[in-house]
């Protein structure tokens, strides 16, 4: 559905989004994870054609579109945190995009369709004003003028992060029944990490930006202190040392790389190489991917919180659960800067 090739963004000479090559397959369901200000909401404006990134390209089934154009206008739809509803009845809100492409044969039967779907009978809520809706009713509402227009593509930026418990249950029930239905491409992005990992083909990390593939790293800014043989040290609140290598000219974040760490039991890793350091940690979260071969694995360490994936077999080996102590194996030359 979506080739990513080589994009950057910037807001007002600040680089917010750096992606090399990245793509998401049609009817698949893609979950975005990453801390506050990790380039979430700003990926889904790229990928719901709403913004143009500063350079490089991305494809929409195989061809570059214009942003806002009438070729993605109704395939792609994006339902963000907060709902943006006219001030008008519920039943004019969602049938709002079936008026506007001129396409209201049987609309009643339709919209009384898609307000099912997210949990509100017609008979109750379709002449009630937008001002008389909960926050989470509101948001179903917002959704279900999406749902209606059966798009191709669904980007969700943190739909249920403002919204109760059944509400959150329902437009995630509601989202994906689009891919069951007529095969819609889901691109979720959300803190909700079991929701994620029990429905999602492909979660990518986001951090400052830029994707990590083996889990979310964590980010350390200085202040840094020269240590030995020209290493940087960085002191963290329980009292233990990060080291890395220098950074290039003009860097000045360091990132831990998920993919490059290994997790062992606290005196079982007497076999590591000489360059080799450790960080102590405790297990806080522990989920079984969708594919059931693979664990996402949160561990905190002093103030970090670093998660990455681990082969089920060996977390039933090292026999993990939360608040087990473990150590964290890396190398200061694989630490990565920014």
């Amino acid at each position: 559905m979506y080739q990513i090739h080589g994009i950057e963004h910037y807001y007002g000479g600040k680089q917010v989004l750096s992606i090399g090559q990245a793509s998401i397959m049609p009817a698949s369901i893609t979950g975005l994870i990453g801390p506050n200000g990790s380039g979430k909401s700003t990926l889904l404006k790229i990928l719901g054609f709403l913004e143009e990134p500063t350079s490089g390209a991305i494809l929409f089934k195989g061809r570059k579109v214009v942003p806002l154009s009438d070729e993605v206008r109704f395939r792609v739809t994006l339902l963000t945190q907060e709902p943006y509803l006219m001030r008008r009845s519920v039943f004019d809100n969602v049938a709002y995009g079936l008026k506007i492409r001129n396409d209201t044969g049987d609309m009643t039967r339709r919209v009384r369709g898609a307000l099912a779907q997210v949990g509100l009978d017609m008979e109750n809520f379709a002449g009630r004003k937008w001002s008389a809706l909960s926050g989470g009713e509101a948001q179903r509402v917002a959704l279900a003028a999406r749902l209606v227009l059966r798009p191709e593509v669904l980007l969700l930026d943190e739909p249920t992060a403002s919204v109760d418990f059944f509400s959150a249950r329902l437009i995630q029930k509601a989202s994906l029944k689009a891919r069951e239905e007529w095969g819609a491409t889901l691109v979720v992005a959300t803190h909700d990490w079991q929701w994620l990992y029990e429905t999602c083909d492909t979660v990518l990390h986001l951090m400052h930006g830029r994707l990590f593939q083996g889990g979310l790293g964590c980010a350390l800014e200085g202040p840094w202190l020269i240590g030995q043989k020209g290493l940087l040290q960085r002191q963290l609140e329980d009292g233990q040392v990060v080291v890395a290598r220098e950074p290039g000219e003009g860097k000045h974040l360091a990132v831990l790389d998920p993919s490059r760490l290994e997790v062992t039991l606290p005196g079982q890793n007497f076999l590591m190489k000489r360059n080799i350091k450790t960080l102590k940690g405790i297990i806080t979260r522990l989920f079984l991917e969708r594919s059931g071969s693979r664990v996402q694995t949160a561990i905190k360490v002093g103030e970090l919180l670093i998660t990455l994936h681990m082969e089920r077999e060996k977390v039933e080996a090292l026999k993990l659960y939360p608040g087990k102590e473990v150590d964290i194996l890396y190398d200061p030359l694989e630490i990565k800067w920014f």
